[in-house]
């Protein structure tokens, strides 16, 4: 007999804002898949690479520079807790992307450590998606993806990547860490994708 969980029965909240099968958490949980790696900031990079192999990056300080966006948003993690109304500061991948030509339909998410995910670019784009540096008015710490993760709300958490270093445009939809180990493609917390 296998482990059930009670959070991954489907059952509907009271609360409208939670997805089926999630709890609300105060605490902000550390799941990971590995080591948090320690990346300085003068050794940050974020990079873009479309299909014909043009690399768009930006330094730390570059990517201070650019418009910055303040975040509110609820999380979702597939272990079954959602964080409700979390503060973020950010870059919008819209602002990352206005240089960037592609016909491509899906990203990789690179992270420092080895770490990737895949994402639809209608997921990315159209003020759905960041890369934010900053969580609650603090910096965000190195346990919760810092320097820099991607925020990507509408989706369980595990899309957002941690330690954030690039984008991979693909034809694709190619499977990540976890989707090559069995969670879905997609990842939609309101349709409870979590395992493919």
């Amino acid at each position: 007999m296998g482990i059930v969980s009670s959070g991954f029965r489907g059952r509907r909240s009271e609360n409208p804002a939670l997805p089926p099968g999630q709890h609300e958490t105060q605490n902000f949980p550390v799941l990971t898949a590995g080591p948090a790696p320690h990346i300085p900031v003068g050794e940050w990079e974020f990079f873009i690479v479309a299909e014909t192999g043009r690399r768009l990056s930006w330094s730390w300080s570059e990517f201070m520079a650019l418009p910055q966006e303040s975040v509110t948003a609820d999380i979702h993690c597939v272990t079954s807790w959602s964080k409700l109304g979390t503060r973020w500061r950010g870059v919008s991948l819209d602002t990352l992307f206005e240089n960037v030509q592609t016909t491509c339909d899906f990203a990789t998410a690179h992270s420092f450590g080895g770490y990737t995910t895949n994402l639809p670019l209608w997921d990315l784009l159209g003020g759905k998606a960041w890369v934010v540096w900053e969580f609650d008015g603090q910096r965000l710490e190195r346990a919760h993806g810092g320097p820099a993760r991607l925020l990507v709300p509408q989706l369980y958490f595990w899309k957002s990547a941690k330690w954030i270093r690039g984008l991979e445009l693909t034809a694709e939809d190619l499977p990540g860490f976890w989707e090559s180990n069995g969670y879905h493609l997609h990842g939609n917390p309101w349709r409870e994708e979590r395992y493919s």
